[in-house]
């Protein structure tokens, strides 16, 4: 071998550039080294053109530069797959259940196929736009939730730069929502005058009254409600109701898991 061909050899990280027959396209390819287990690792673009190609491959090292590994093929639906496979812990089995049918199902109906580096805020816009047309607005807004979620764990797994789903605003479904489930205050006033001398009352009249969840309201003891005695917090059991300022500490929520 010949110093003159020694010399035209490109070295790790150069691009090259070629046409492929079978393809009819242009074909660009750079060596980016080696992985842990000794295989070459080789990226590929393609493009009707040098140009489109060269552009590519420019935009391909921008990528490499800022430590992202995109994948060529990974899509809007491999990160929603990988997102629910890991992202549910915790999670009530009637949220799953939603996540995984009705919400999983509508994004992938939209935007699956789309490779996750193309996808751009204006096509998340469109999608839950379209999706808006036929759910209500708390479905939308779960939608677009479960992408950000998806996508932000994409970006910890370096395959995309940025997370274009939190860009986008998402827009109001159908329908007034699903009716309140609140009590009218003939109906609170009820149940109360019903719960009197039970071992419930303090727990239905605290939950009615503060706005408390009721989670947050299972997790009370007695020891947690307080009144203003002194210049301190004092215990009830101690201090008793008589004061003008009675207090209930929050510690805890029971939630699911």
């Amino acid at each position: 071998m010949t110093q003159a061909s020694l010399s035209k050899r490109r070295g790790q990280g150069e691009d090259s550039i070629y046409w492929d027959a079978s393809k009819n396209r242009f074909i660009g390819a750079v060596s980016l080294g080696f992985s842990p287990s000794g295989a070459r690792i080789r990226k590929k673009v393609t493009g009707r053109t040098k140009t489109e190609v060269r552009d590519k491959l420019r935009e391909l090292h921008k990528q490499v530069e800022g430590g992202l590994r995109p994948r060529r093929r990974y899509t809007v639906e491999d990160a929603l797959e990988d997102w629910l496979a890991v992202g549910l812990d915790g999670l009530s089995a009637r949220t799953v259940m939603l996540y995984r049918g009705t919400i999983a199902k509508a994004l992938r109906e939209e935007l699956g196929s789309v490779r996750l580096t193309d996808l751009s805020a204006a096509d998340v816009q469109k999608a839950l736009t379209s999706i808006a047309s036929r759910v209500s607005t708390r479905t939308v807004q779960i939608a677009h939730n479960v992408l950000v979620r998806a996508i932000r764990q994409a970006e910890q797994d370096d395959l995309v730069g940025r997370n274009v789903a939190s860009l986008v605003k998402p827009p109001k479904g159908q329908g007034a929502g699903r009716p309140s489930k609140s009590l009218t205050l003939e109906q609170a006033v009820s149940l109360m005058a019903a719960a009197r001398g039970t071992r419930l009352e303090a727990y239905i009249v605290l939950s009615l009254l503060s706005g408390m969840r009721t989670e947050e309201a299972r997790a009370l003891r007695w020891d947690h409600v307080v009144a203003w005695v002194g210049g301190q917090w004092v215990p009830v059991a101690d201090a008793g109701f008589d004061h003008e300022q009675v207090a209930v500490f929050v510690w805890r929520a029971e939630r699911a898991g």
